[in-house]
């Protein structure tokens, strides 16, 4: 049996071939076939000669495929496999006269061979057929007309329509028109989710009862499903750290078990037992011992699994994260745009020293149009919509995680966070009360200042989503031991949200390095961390955590790369599903581990001791490899 789940992928597109149509079910079921004739043969009084031919042909055509991979194998790679333990057996049980055991050996193992590799084709192609969601046209505007093209020659910057009940042909930005859009086959969101002008759509999703004009961001090729699709297959073809352990006990182990057999074989009759009875014994033995079901049981659910997630917007980059979440202990969430929605507004504008809000608002706006953090963009509206249009800051200089400063109208000024003019020198102890008493309302203060005076304040809040709290204590139900909150706002901001969504512990005004040291201070602690974060500020926290999982990560370039997990939507309850997920996915695999170890165990006592036939041994075998793959097949359920 190939045991490893190297089915290649099928073309986007291209539908499965029907099971008579693969190779290795056409040679197997022959096999199947030939035996039947042969058996049914002998009670219908079909000479000796032809019975055994029959036999000889099912070896023959059944055994070709596994035969013919476990010679190049043992020539090219001089490695000795399974299909070598089988094919051994097969030929032993021939040369000992019993053809029919030796057909009935060869037909079991390669059927459940082909059925091996057509499941896990099938479930790969699951995650294929998420292509066929994505219309082949598309009805584009180009010169002031509108034709349908296929969606491959969409450029960026296209603008195309997309009408009620049609599927959204790439990823783009909405210019026209109103509707609800089904967004589940990207971000597993089971509420259609409602676009305008200014929302985002992305390719494949479902389109409602308005039609929606577009401008394509990304050409099909390097749209968001096609990036998911493409991610998927790369992490079904990574492996897991227990998938990699079997694999390196499967290459010492299967040479053991040969050299078991020929020593069974070779050394009772050396003191007077019957040489005929302990072959039959060591050939019994090479097949109850091969190691089939204890190496597919790895990767055939972790293929079905990672397929599920992907479908479910849960992009898990390979089997080793999948374990990894299984193994997690503390949540760590950053706030902007994980616990918070991640769109900040400016609530107050205070002024000091006779300058004038619009005056602080355009300098501050002049600053803050250089930088793309959350906080910046949120002056930078405030100001546009007082009307203020200002000229961008010259010189401009980011300081990480504190602020930045620039020259407006030859003048040169801060804004930040308190830190920052503490770094500064610049006097701050007489606007600090009023600091203070907005950072006790859980809102961010933004001080603009020069190095010598502060000139305004601006206090920014974040709201919270809504299922913030909900999700933090399904997390503790899920089996997380501590949630924590990692966060560069200031203690009474961070502290008041806290006690909003109900987190064990706060850490806040850390900057990027400050987060990827608490991670390890957090591990050393309590045991493995899960990071939560945006993708991008949060790259290195996210790197050096356990596990690192970027939040509502469609249509975002970084937050796909950088994450170990990418959660496609904004939704916060998705993490306790994704950690009942991989405890699940882990449960199956320890229980199909323990009924390869059972089976194998048993058939192996049975066969040095003589209970077990070779039929027998065939059968129990195959039959704990069907069972194995249909227990895996279970993660393919949502």
């Amino acid at each position: 049996m190939a045991c490893s789940c190297s089915a290649s992928l099928s073309a986007p597109g291209v539908a499965m071939p029907p099971p008579w149509k693969n190779p290795q079910v056409v040679t197997s079921s022959t096999a199947g076939v030939l035996l039947a004739l042969g058996f049914v043969g002998s009670y219908l009084g079909l000479p000796h000669t032809a019975e055994m031919l029959l036999y000889v042909a099912a070896v023959i055509v059944g055994g070709y495929y596994f035969g013919r991979e476990a010679f190049e194998d043992l020539i090219k790679e001089r490695e000795i496999g399974i299909e070598l333990l089988m094919s051994v057996a097969a030929l032993v049980a021939g040369m000992m006269g019993q053809w029919m055991e030796a057909a009935m050996l060869v037909f079991l193992y390669s059927i459940s061979e082909a059925a091996e590799g057509y499941t896990a084709e099938r479930t790969r192609h699951a995650v294929r057929a998420l292509m066929d969601l994505a219309p082949k046209t598309a009805l584009v505007r180009r010169s002031g007309q509108e034709s349908r093209i296929p969606v491959e020659q969409l450029r960026v910057e296209d603008i195309f329509i997309v009408l009620p009940g049609e599927s959204v042909a790439t990823d783009g930005d909405v210019i026209d028109g109103h509707s609800a859009v089904n967004q589940a086959p990207v971000t597993g969101e089971s509420v259609p989710v409602e676009k305008s002008p200014g929302g985002k759509v992305f390719a494949a999703s479902i389109n409602g009862e308005g039609a929606l004009t577009v401008r394509a961001t990304k050409a099909f090729a390097d749209n968001t499903l096609s990036r998911i699709i493409h991610l998927v297959e790369a992490a079904q073809a990574s492996k897991g750290r227990s998938q990699r352990f079997i694999e390196r006990f499967g290459r010492r182990y299967s040479p053991a078990v040969l050299a078991v057999g020929v020593l069974i074989a070779l050394l009772p009759p050396l003191f007077g037992l019957p040489w005929a009875e302990w072959l039959t014994r060591a050939t019994v033995f090479v097949v109850a011992a091969a190691p089939c079901a204890l190496v597919i049981s790895i990767p055939i659910t972790l293929v079905a699994a990672l397929g599920t997630a992907g479908r479910n917007g849960l992009l898990i980059k390979g089997g080793i994260h999948l374990e990894n979440l299984a193994r997690v202990k503390v949540v760590a969430l950053d706030k902007t745009g994980t616990l918070t929605i991640g769109r900040p507004e400016v609530t107050d504008v205070l002024v000091f020293w006779g300058h004038g809000e619009r005056e602080a608002l355009e300098i501050a706006a002049a600053l803050e149009s250089r930088s793309q953090h959350p906080l910046a963009q949120a002056i930078v509206r405030r100001a546009q919509a007082a009307g203020l249009e200002p000229v961008p800051a010259e010189n401009f200089r980011s300081h990480t995680g504190t602020g930045a400063q620039g020259l407006v109208g030859r003048r040169e000024f801060y804004i930040g966070s308190p830190k920052l003019f503490a770094d500064q020198a610049v006097p701050v102890a007489e606007v600090m009360d009023k600091v203070q008493h907005l950072q006790s309302q859980g809102k961010t203060v933004v001080m603009l200042g020069t190095n010598s005076s502060i000139q305004a304040l601006f206090a920014i809040s974040d709201p919270l989503r809504p299922e913030a709290a909900d999700a933090i204590e399904e997390l503790k139900r899920a089996g997380i031991k501590r949630v924590v909150m990692l966060t560069g706002d200031n203690p009474l901001a961070a502290a008041a949200i806290a006690e909003q969504v109900g987190v064990d512990e706060v850490h806040a005004e850390l900057s990027p390095e400050d987060k990827t040291r608490k991670v390890a201070e957090l591990e050393a602690k309590y045991g493995k961390v899960l990071m939560v974060g945006d993708g991008v500020n949060d790259a290195p926290a996210l790197a050096a955590a356990h596990v690192g999982v970027a939040m509502g990560a469609a249509g975002t370039d970084v937050a796909l790369e950088t994450a170990d997990v990418a959660l496609m939507s904004d939704n916060l309850t998705r993490l306790p599903y994704l950690i009942r997920f991989s405890h699940r996915t882990w449960s199956v695999i320890q229980q199909n581990l323990a009924l390869s170890v059972v089976v194998i165990g048993s058939l192996i006592a049975g066969a040095v001791t003589g209970y077990f036939t070779l039929p027998i041994a065939v059968i129990a075998h195959e039959i704990s490899e069907f069972v194995v793959i249909a227990s895996g097949l279970r993660m393919l359920r949502t």
